[in-house]
């Protein structure tokens, strides 16, 4: 009997393994079919026979955590120069069963843009890399920039025009601009400019039928769906046009560290007290770490990054009225173009060329496993809580705790406004990082179990009904939606604490419209729900 149960399973692995051949080549006959002979689509398509094809696939994953899983992988790769390819690839995907993963930079946490956990479909991914160009428009202060380009990129080309714009999103520079904008990606600017969806006036997406939209012919609600609700759920987002803000000629920058434990929880009480109330020009973001101190034991480290919208003087002022306990000095300071500031505050040295952040390949060339997680603080945590809180980082393993403020513009937006909810009432975005060097699964369950239970941790310091997360840091242990089958149920475990219920649903009715065969899924999409029409 359990031979002939092991038969059957060889035999189910051969015809499915057949049959998944059968679909690709099928896919890739219609592709050549479809093709432009203006855009031929030969050189851009990657097969595992072809050489290329590791090496293309590895290049755009930043957790090595998932450069060697065993999830499902591509069938394929599309490298798509033009938007024929990406219109071609949707067509001929639906009409031979084929699913797509759209891939714009390769910071999704849990790997969604390139690996497959629930879906046994075979699939290709459309990677965007190619399709990066940046045009700035200093006259009418916008720029249009394709999904593909990094923030990195799109930098350099706004520091080419000016030194008085800049652009609210993160200071990562490796940081693919389409899923990084389509979440509701967030920098040092947010609490003057709130998020950098806030800033976009348009964009060009190409539907599930292969047509090229903008925000006049896609209408409203499918603009508001991708300007924080996630693209990939919705269609692939060619690029937006936004609005560049105004920063000044030098901007401020100081990162001060602290290693005692007693002043630590001090300063931490007024940051808890102050950060989201302070200035708008001024972002001083909150970092503890877990370190061994002199005499080999564990021990809390605080960092406190900034950047400030002004002059060091200026500076200075403000925090000796407003945040004395810091201990701030001049000395500490140091003053530079805005765009000079996104390389320091993500680590390179003061006086790094600015050419670094044309560079599409991480800063450190030995990269860490990590595990990341979020949470929204809305109250300030008591002396007696941060003391609890640091003695439960060091009973786990690599544990680092960042509180970024918000406050600001960030109060003034309707939490509507946009499918990302978590405006006013809002202290802080907290976020939990642990990184590990150790290879292999055993290891990597150990660190994000220990990830798990300082999350756990938190719970009476954190929101409530729904306890809220932010979809850029993507995080699949709050809930996944089994690929392919619609479910809304499944989808709103997730689905309210990225987005809350109103926008959440305001999201699925859209979807339902748009796609209603979801064909843009991945674990933690957007559902759509046949019944509506």
């Amino acid at each position: 009997m359990t031979i002939s149960i092991f038969l059957l399973v060889l035999l189910f692995i051969s015809t499915k393994s057949s049959a998944d051949h059968v679909t690709v080549d099928m896919f890739l006959n219609c592709l050549t079919s479809r093709s432009d002979p203006k855009y031929p689509v030969n050189e851009i398509v990657y097969t595992p026979d072809n050489s290329s094809f590791s090496d293309v696939y590895h290049a755009y994953i930043r957790n090595p955590l998932y450069d060697n899983s065993t999830r499902i992988k591509p069938s394929l790769i599309i490298t798509p120069t033009h938007v024929s390819h990406i219109q071609n690839s949707i067509v001929c995907a639906r009409t031979h069963g084929m699913q797509m993963r759209t891939r714009s930079g390769g910071h999704d946490y849990e790997g969604l843009s390139y690996l497959s956990y629930e879906d046994t479909t075979p699939y290709f991914i459309l990677d965007m890399f190619n399709l990066r160009s940046v045009d700035v428009n200093i006259e009418q202060g916008m720029a249009w920039v394709e999904s593909g380009a990094t923030l990195g990129e799109l930098y350099y080309k706004v520091s080419e025009k000016s030194n008085i714009h800049g652009v609210p999103a993160s200071v990562c520079s490796t940081v693919g601009v389409g899923g990084h904008f389509s979440g509701g990606g967030y920098g040092t600017l947010i609490r003057k400019y709130g998020l950098i969806v806030d800033q976009i006036e348009d964009a060009k997406l190409i539907d599930v039928n292969g047509e090229l939209l903008d925000r006049r012919s896609m209408g409203e609600d499918l603009f508001w769906a991708i300007t924080g609700g996630g693209g990939a759920s919705f269609g692939v987002v060619l690029s937006f046009l936004f609005k560049l803000v105004h920063v000044p000629p030098k901007v401020t920058y100081f990162s001060l560290e602290k290693t005692s434990e007693e002043e630590i929880i001090n300063v931490a009480e007024k940051w808890f007290q102050i950060a989201d109330k302070l200035d708008p020009d001024l972002f001083i973001r909150m970092g503890f770490s877990v370190i061994n101190n002199t005499e080999g034991n564990k021990a809390i480290s605080a960092t406190f990054p900034s950047l400030f919208l002004g002059n060091t003087a200026s500076l200075v002022s403000l925090m000796d009225k407003s945040f004395p306990e810091l201990g701030l000095q001049e000395s500490d300071c140091v003053e530079m173009s805005w765009v000079d500031s996104t390389l320091v505050y993500s680590g390179f040295p003061v006086g790094t060329s600015r050419e670094a952040l044309l560079s599409r390949t991480q800063q450190s060339e030995r990269q860490q496993n990590f595990k990341i997680k979020s949470d929204f603080l809305k109250n300030p945590i008591s002396n007696q809580g941060m003391k609890s809180i640091f003695k439960r980082m060091k009973e786990l393993r690599s544990q680092s705790l960042t509180f970024s403020p918000l406050g600001g513009r960030m109060n003034e937006i309707s939490e509507f406004a946009k499918p990302f909810p978590h405006r006013a009432g809002n202290l802080a975005l907290l976020q939990y990082q642990t990184y590990w060097e150790e290879s292999g699964t055993e290891a990597a369950n150990e660190y994000i179990e220990d990830t798990r239970l300082m999350h756990e941790y938190m719970t009476p310091y954190v929101s409530k009904n729904p306890r809220e997360a932010f979809l850029n840091y993507r995080d699949l242990d709050i809930g996944v939606n089994h690929n392919g089958k619609n479910s809304y149920e499944e989808g709103k475990v997730y689905g309210v604490k990225y987005w809350k219920e109103v926008n959440f649903d305001r999201l699925v009715i859209v979807k339902s419209r748009v796609d209603p065969d979801n064909f843009f899924r991945n674990e933690q999409g957007i559902p759509s729900l046949e019944s509506i029409g």
